[in-house]
């Protein structure tokens, strides 16, 4: 097979990665890694900052949940990140203990159009204060953590769980391919248009979109609209 003919400009970079095994040709301009470079040091700054602002309200959290209900203060599953590699992701415990293991049991009660995600507005694993975080998206805090390790970024699409990520799979394998290029996030285009409202096909689209869209100052818009939607408590259960 003959490679595609290209002339790269005196600013840009060529590198070579691999996805499911498949080399990758990227031809990207200096700006581009600029950014690249500015965004991670978004990550590293405002994860850093953020972890020692919120720490009061971290421990009370912690302290809410080891009151609410009998189990661990945090939550911890594999999700599918960057190039299809799974990670585990943290997060403050919402739901019961036995939560993963009742789930088979209410998939017949998703509320999800086309079944990828699975979603219930009266889930009955979700704690008293589970609700509560879900609500207001504390729940997420400690994926800070996720960034500061390098496993996801502040902005990004939402690292999905395995059961989704491969009911995903068999429906859109070449937007999934394209999607899982990028480091997921903790917010996203999705949290800022919908949250929970919005279908799974609307959410690959956001996400797709906002690869070929991305720039840095996209990121610090998103982060933005993302404490507006937090404060307002729009389209999360």
């Amino acid at each position: 097979m003959s490679s595609p003919n290209f002339i790269p400009s005196p600013t840009s970079e060529v590198s070579v990665s691999s996805l499911y095994q498949e080399p990758i040709l990227r031809v990207r301009s200096w700006h581009y890694t600029l950014q690249c470079l500015s965004k991670r040091i978004l990550d590293f700054l405002g994860a850093g900052l953020g972890v020692l602002l919120l720490s009061p309200l971290l421990l009370a959290i912690a302290l809410l949940i080891r009151l609410d209900s009998p189990g661990p203060i945090f939550f911890r599953q594999h999700r599918i990140g960057r190039n299809g590699k799974a990670f585990v992701i943290w997060k403050f415990r919402t739901m019961e203990v036995n939560a993963e293991e009742r789930l088979k049991e209410l998939e017949q009660l998703n509320e999800s159009e086309g079944g990828v995600l699975f979603k219930m507005k009266e889930d009955p694993r979700v704690t008293r204060v589970g609700k509560f975080l879900r609500r207001t998206s504390l729940d997420e805090l400690p994926q800070l953590f996720n960034v500061l390790q390098g496993s996801m970024s502040l902005v990004g699409p939402r690292p999905l769980q395995l059961r989704d990520y491969y009911l995903a799979i068999k429906d859109y394998n070449e937007d999934m391919s394209q999607r899982a290029t990028m480091l997921p996030g903790v917010t996203g285009l999705w949290q800022v248009s919908g949250r929970s409202e919005v279908t799974f096909n609307d959410m690959l689209q956001m996400d797709l979109f906002y690869q070929e869209n991305w720039t840095f100052w996209l990121d610090l818009r998103i982060l933005w609209q993302t404490v507006l939607v937090v404060l307002l408590r729009k389209g999360a259960y």
